[in-house]
């Protein structure tokens, strides 16, 4: 499959009014599958309450595709009220989700499903242009991260696994390294790429020197080879900031595997099962794919290259398996002006890690070789892995 632009990015309204109830109706079946005490989860900073979490979900779809009026910086009242008060997540601290009087489930269900019905009754009004139909594909990739945020709440929760499409990332084939000859790249996305989300404008000449790299994300037998070297004991490998390395007692392996007797598992979910040897490590921070990097006298790729090779070589696999880390701060490509969403990307530079690809949860039609993810370095708890590069 070419994913080298992603096809929700140029769906026109009938393809968009079928992923939209498609990506809601995979929000309530992952939902579904909580028992009552599910809802009530302990605090992190990592996570939501599965209710804020889903009426925040339909409260952006309102926000963008039924409030704004033209011509004014006036919005038109939510179908809830209070709905700005609750869902806004600009309006509303992280800690304080977990204390807000909302409404019960069934109320935010109807709200979320009313939202969902007027909002495809005005994309069916809709011009077929990438302009007309912005804020409804941007409400949809909206709501896809939060399915893939919804399915990680589970996992660091040891919830049951919520569906079959949420079973581990399957065995990778192997694929040795191809060196790339590099040159010019056009790093970001032109106007014409339809969809663009704002950290991708614009388009702008970059060099990428020759390099080689992996055709495929680092396997838990290659990550095991270094667990079991030793790796995370010797701190020569580790930034001093790794939260693997901040325990009194630093740890040996990754936070969500164990050893029984000579053989390794992972917890999935609220499983544990045997560790897929060539299956590609998932669930890993930056700094512990750094330190494999630094063990293995390798490197993470940046973020010009991770793109150069996905345009470029066509085996290049990527956009299935796991999100990938790269070697590349978050932060903005010349120019750059935020949407009108503007905490989209602009709160996050500096902060955060770019991350690449797409998961084998993350819909196929939004994976996009131009796709700008990103988060904290620290998080090993989303569906996130890597791939190196050989050093010069």
């Amino acid at each position: 499959m070419d994913m080298r632009v992603g096809r929700l990015r140029r769906a026109g309204r009938e393809g968009l009014t079928r992923a939209m109830r498609q990506a809601r109706h995979s929000t309530w079946r992952l939902l579904d599958t909580l028992a009552e005490a599910q809802w009530q989860v302990p605090y992190r900073v990592t996570l939501n309450p599965p209710l804020w979490e889903v009426g925040h979900v339909a409260w952006f779809q309102e926000r963008w595709c039924l409030r704004r009026q033209e011509g004014s910086n006036r919005l038109a009242p939510p179908l809830l009220p209070d709905a700005d008060r609750w869902f806004d997540s600009a309006r509303v601290a992280h800690p304080s989700r977990w204390h807000l009087d909302l409404p019960p489930r069934p109320a935010v269900r109807a709200y979320a499903e009313a939202v969902l019905e007027a909002s495809l009754d005005r994309l069916a009004a809709l011009p077929d242009t990438d302009a007309a139909l912005y804020w409804h594909r941007l409400a949809l990739f909206h709501e896809q991260f939060h399915l893939e945020a919804f399915a990680y709440t589970c996992q660091a929760l040891g919830y049951a696994q919520p569906g079959p499409e949420w079973a581990p990332p399957s065995a990778l084939r192997l694929a040795a390294d191809r060196r790339l000859a590099g040159g010019p790249l056009l790093l970001g996305s032109l106007p014409d790429h339809g969809f663009v989300f704002d950290n991708e404008k614009w388009a702008h000449p970059v060099r990428v020197e020759p390099f080689e790299v992996s055709l495929q994300p680092v396997t838990n037998a290659e990550f095991l080879q270094f667990v079991e070297d030793g790796g995370y004991r010797n701190a020569a490998w580790w930034h001093p900031d790794a939260p693997a390395r901040q325990a009194p007692e630093p740890r040996g392996a990754p936070a969500h595997w164990r050893r029984v007797g000579e053989r390794w598992q992972m917890r999935w979910f609220d499983r544990w099962i045997p560790l897929e040897p060539y299956a590609p490590v998932v669930q890993i921070d930056a700094f512990e794919a750094e330190a494999w990097c630094a063990w293995a006298g390798r490197r993470l790729p940046t973020e010009p290259e991770w793109e150069y090779a996905a345009l470029h070589c066509p085996d290049f696999e990527w956009g299935d398996s796991v999100w990938e880390w790269t070697a590349s701060a978050f932060e903005p490509y010349p120019g750059f002006a935020a949407d009108p969403y503007r905490d989209y990307s602009e709160p996050w530079f500096g902060s955060h890690r770019v991350v690449r690809g797409g998961s084998f949860g993350t819909p196929a039609g939004l994976a996009d070789a131009k796709l700008r993810n990103f988060y904290r370095p620290e998080r090993g708890d989303v569906f996130v892995g890597f791939r190196s590069c050989a050093k010069p």
